[in-house]
């Protein structure tokens, strides 16, 4: 918030006012005439449409009144007069609001801006009972931001896992040696499971199939809040598959065995290789830097006797290391008997 803008939700300012009844009457406004009210953003009154992210577009007051409301109900026995206060408030906004149906009051899909991540996650994250299904594409643990944000998952994840909920998170391999991936596992009590795959999709955390989040930006500014059934249902549907092709990490790990002198790691850049694919764009497909990707092409390229690019692939297609995977990897993917 701007220096100088700083007031509790109840006290809106005028300025904020103003704007939050405009984008109620007209539907949505630029971003850019948000900037002198910030707090309607932080307060999550306005919001990013799915269709164009220049453009807010108002949560309804009831909405926006009762999430108000059910975070403070923790408070509530020293909190009753701010109750009063933001019902007074939102009235007006209300009448105005008259017009909105109770479909768009609960929207299958909306976008959350940065600030309301997190705090989403968290309450539905607080609801759950049943089972997460999460995938961690390149985790980094380094930046302050990310060592707060994990701390919060660790402990949102453990009441879960103690209500008798059940976890399984999805990685890639270069993450299977990470001491901050494993050291994660190792502090939480309960169902949980990790696997891993050479290539994995961006993020997704599915909570008791009934929500999910997903990236809505690049930038990882912006989040999906997913709450239709069918698109629910497709996100499960292929978690699973890829839950099914994925190499046990934890509790119990498997080692995928190198083969003909060629590691697991290689015979995935050996894949991207034949397919035409970049250094570059093979070290980001499996979360790793382009020097190490070098460093295994390099090594792919000494063990098969290769002496140019060209004839590397070549020698890849003859050799037959893509056409057959170690017996003991398939036998860990292999579904459980009852």
């Amino acid at each position: 918030m701007t220096q100088g803008h700083t007031h509790a939700v109840e006290e809106l300012c005028e300025a904020g006012m103003d704007l939050y009844a405009r984008a109620l009457r007209e539907g949505r406004v630029p971003t850019r005439d948000a900037d002198g009210a910030p707090c309607l953003a932080e307060f999550g009154l306005l919001q990013p449409t799915v269709e164009d992210p220049d453009r807010l577009e108002p949560v309804a007051p009831a909405v926006a009144l009762h999430r108000l409301l059910r975070a403070s109900g923790e408070r509530i026995a020293s909190e009753r007069r701010r109750e009063e206060l933001l019902a007074d408030s939102f009235a007006e906004l209300m009448q105005i609001d008259g017009r909105r149906t109770a479909a768009t009051d609960n929207p299958a899909v909306h976008v959350l801006p940065r600030e309301r991540i997190n705090q989403a996650i968290t309450e539905a994250m607080a609801q759950a009972s049943g089972e997460l299904l999460c995938i961690q594409p390149n985790v980094r643990y380094n930046d302050p931001h990310a060592q707060a944000a994990r701390a919060v998952a660790l402990e949102r994840d453990q009441a879960l896992l103690d209500r008798g909920g059940r976890i399984r998170a999805l990685y890639q391999h270069t993450q299977r040696h990470s001491p901050a991936v494993v050291a994660r596992y190792e502090e939480l009590r309960g169902d949980v499971m990790a696997r891993t795959l050479d290539e994995v999709t961006d993020r997704l955390l599915l909570i008791d199939g009934t929500v999910a989040f997903i990236p809505a930006d690049k930038a990882g500014t912006l989040a999906l809040e997913v709450r239709h059934p069918s698109l629910l249902h497709y996100l499960a549907t292929t978690f699973d598959r890829l839950w099914r092709l994925a190499t046990p990490m934890y509790p119990e790990a498997v080692h995928p065995p190198t083969l003909n002198g060629v590691s697991p790691r290689q015979r995935a850049i050996a894949s991207l290789l034949v397919e035409g694919y970049t250094d570059a764009s093979i070290a980001d497909r499996l979360g790793m830097n382009v020097r190490t990707a070098r460093v295994h092409i390099a090594k792919l390229a000494a063990t098969l006797g290769s002496e140019s690019r060209a004839q590397l692939g070549y020698l890849i297609g003859r050799s037959g290391i893509l056409d057959q995977e170690p017996r003991a990897l398939q036998e860990s993917r292999a579904p459980r008997q009852p």
